[in-house]
């Protein structure tokens, strides 16, 4: 019987130790997957800073580049911002301490300043600027039946247009929100009007503008833009095509040079009234990638004379 009890403490021990040695077992395999997870985290940390640092290197690079731009301009007859600049040209990604930055600069003022939709004066929507919205929407292939809730969304009452959309409707999303009525301080408050999913936002940020540019460049604005502005270019291709193949041979200097085109015949009177051969608002996107890791940020600046610019907006991703 002794014999027995023995040996059955015995088989007790041993089990006890088996089930010890797998505790420790499973402790010592979590404390390395642990480890091994912050060790991969903290690395993944430090190479998300350094993509963000080589983003704004890229930055820096885009405002230099703008900079240059100003001195040169001032030193200029007449000055203009087009196509043919430094700033506009396309730039490859370049190697930077172990990683790559990338630079692109874009005009504003080749867009539709959106905010026109509304005279500040009136509160009323401007006739004259939703038609050319109209006309752009459709050059782009996006339905004019969006028009009516960017309307409520700028316009300061809360009376809802025909189509539209206003607080009521809004209030009653997750999360609610009440829409802007007034001027979008970005293009960014596209994305929370009725109607704009993320494949029309993505679309309309190339035309569409937020930043108080109130003639659009004819330098550097695209063929759909261009024939949105008054109804005779979009009713005839062709003088926009006129109006290309002009800019790409010598930029438009002065906006008179684009009234003595032969073939803009009565468009050319209302074409000079909304547009400019200069560039107030400039968007600069840097991208930063390291190591498997990748940082963006849009960051949108108005230019002084002098060379220097301020900050209208700053977004990272």
């Amino acid at each position: 019987m002794v014999a027995a009890a023995h040996k059955g403490e015995r088989g007790v021990a041993l089990l006890v130790t088996m089930m010890a040695l797998a505790l420790m077992t499973m402790l010592v395999m979590d404390f390395t997957t642990s480890a091994s997870l912050g060790y991969r985290s903290a690395a993944g940390q430090a190479n998300q800073l350094r993509a963000e640092y080589l983003a704004r290197s890229a930055i820096s690079v885009g405002l230099s580049l703008l900079s240059t731009d100003a001195q040169q301009d001032a030193l200029a007859k007449t000055p203009h911002d087009g196509l043919d600049e430094p700033w506009a040209q396309p730039y490859p990604p370049v190697p930077l301490g172990g990683g790559v930055a990338e630079v692109v600069i874009v005009d504003e003022a080749r867009k539709i300043d959106i905010n026109l939709l509304i005279n500040p004066r009136t509160g009323q929507p401007n006739p004259d600027y939703v038609a050319i919205v109209e006309r752009l929407f459709i050059n782009i292939g996006v339905s004019p039946a969006l028009i009516p809730a960017i309307i409520d969304w700028l316009d300061p009452d809360s009376i809802e247009s025909p189509g539209g959309a206003e607080a009521d409707y809004y209030l009653q999303l997750i999360p609610p929100y009440e829409p802007r009525n007034g001027p979008m301080p970005t293009i960014g408050d596209l994305r929370m009007i009725r109607g704009v999913d993320d494949a029309t936002f993505f679309l309309l940020q190339q035309f569409l503008t937020a930043a108080p540019e109130p003639r659009v460049n004819i330098n550097t604005a695209p063929p759909e833009v261009i024939a949105a502005l008054v109804p005779q270019l979009f009713s005839n291709p062709s003088m926009v095509k006129e109006i290309i193949q002009a800019r790409s041979v010598q930029p438009f200097l002065m906006i008179t040079d684009v009234g003595n085109l032969a073939g803009l015949g009565d468009a050319a009177t209302p074409l000079m009234r909304l547009t400019t051969t200069r560039s107030a608002y400039f968007t600069i996107t840097g991208v930063g990638a390291y190591a498997g890791a990748r940082r963006r940020i849009i960051s949108t600046f108005r230019r002084n004379a002098n060379g220097t610019s301020m900050l209208a907006n700053w977004h990272e991703g």
